[in-house]
């Protein structure tokens, strides 16, 4: 199959999403085209069949904002015609799902049919979509979407919560390639970060006020009182210099690393023993995901999608969300002896195993053989 797909290139979870699904479906021989304004930051190396259509926007002194959706459409339209494309998969709503609309009349109107799935992250139907400036464009695009999919069945209900859908929504779940993330031997590095054997917690997100990080900073904090640790804080984005100021002021900021942006987690993940993610809402919680897949136990809030893959008491524990001290406790209730903590790490590796990319992948391809 020859097919296209459209996302964000940025670290977010929608892009890595579509583009570790580009990059599977091309591993199984179809052709994939990624559109998008620049290339995706986990679409490293060469693929024979790959294919990258930048989407240029010219700048012209009558706009104040330059019409980047019109610029897609037609690199849309350009690249459905010029490479037989036989669907188009657009990731997140905004703007991609009434992008593709367009796209798909003007295909029409030359005699091309080009069926068209929207796949929904997270706060393009949560935050951002239930804003009144752009909910009646996202919902009628959602209902002109040939097919519909959402990364959790909590993301599907809050859809169906927030707009007037009355057409299904399919659940197809977050994935991840568990063969990738589960490295060994990972000691050396680990004893270049916690030389006297602490503990590493790690974090990763875009550092938005949505995932509540000085909430993970506090909860470090109680549990190095009890248990000495090394915290990682991988990311960037507009709370983090706000965060790593406050850091700074506490007597523990000797323990706090922020690393910023990092393309390969697979390099990162293994070395820890606990991943927090305190958000106040996660669609899905691919970061997660992929520190199971580490075989790392996770401390979360019980909040959207979490539940569905975090497992409480099994693969790591949940709390309310800004319950600091609960998620400091059962923190330390993992960490306090090397049984216990060898127990939720295997747990955590076969909670990931069920969302293995080898069981996720064959469901879009069935959906997109049906579509066809």
């Amino acid at each position: 199959m020859n097919i296209a797909i459209v996302c964000y290139p940025t670290f977010g979870g929608s892009g890595v999403l579509a583009t570790e699904l580009g990059k599977a479906l091309a591993d199984k021989g179809h052709n994939i085209h990624f559109i998008t304004y620049q290339q995706p930051v986990r679409l490293a190396g060469f693929h024979a069949n790959i294919f990258y259509h930048e989407v240029r926007v010219p700048t012209y002194p009558l706009f104040d904002y330059p019409p980047y959706e019109t610029a897609l459409a037609s690199t849309m339209v350009d690249v459905v015609q010029n490479y037989n494309i036989d669907l188009l998969h657009v990731h997140y709503a905004i703007p991609h799902a009434s992008t593709a609309y367009m796209a798909k009349q003007i295909l029409a109107k030359e005699g091309k049919k080009i069926p068209v799935i929207t796949t929904l992250h997270g706060t393009d139907i949560t935050l951002v979509g239930r804003d009144k400036t752009y909910s009646p464009v996202v919902t009628f695009s959602m209902m002109e979407s040939d097919v519909l999919t959402a990364v959790s069945a909590n993301l599907r209900d809050e859809t169906y919560k927030n707009f007037n859908i009355n057409k299904p929504i399919e659940v197809i779940y977050n994935f991840v390639d568990v063969k990738r993330f589960h490295k060994k031997p990972v000691e050396a590095f680990k004893k270049l970060i916690a030389p006297k054997g602490e503990k590493i917690i790690v974090h990763a997100s875009n550092f938005r006020k949505v995932k509540r990080v000085q909430d993970v900073v506090d909860t470090f904090l109680l549990i190095n009182q009890t248990i000495p640790s090394k915290l990682l804080l991988l990311g960037d984005g507009p709370e983090r210099g706000h965060i790593e100021e406050k850091t700074r002021e506490c007597e523990d900021c000797a323990e706090i690393k922020f690393l910023g942006k990092q393309e390969q987690m697979e390099d990162i993940l293994p070395i820890a023993d606990l991943f927090l993610l305190t958000s106040e809402y996660e669609s899905f919680g691919l970061a997660a995901l992929e520190a199971m897949a580490a075989e790392v136990p996770v401390i979360s809030t019980n909040a959207g999608g979490l539940p569905e893959i975090n497992i409480d008491g099994y693969c790591g524990y949940m709390s309310n969300v800004g319950d600091v001290e609960g998620m400091a406790r059962n923190a330390i209730s993992i960490l306090k002896d090397d049984a216990t903590l060898a127990k939720f790490r295997k747990n955590a590796l076969e909670q990931a195993k069920k969302f293995d990319i080898h069981n996720i992948v064959p469901i879009y391809e069935e959906l997109y053989k049906r579509l066809i």
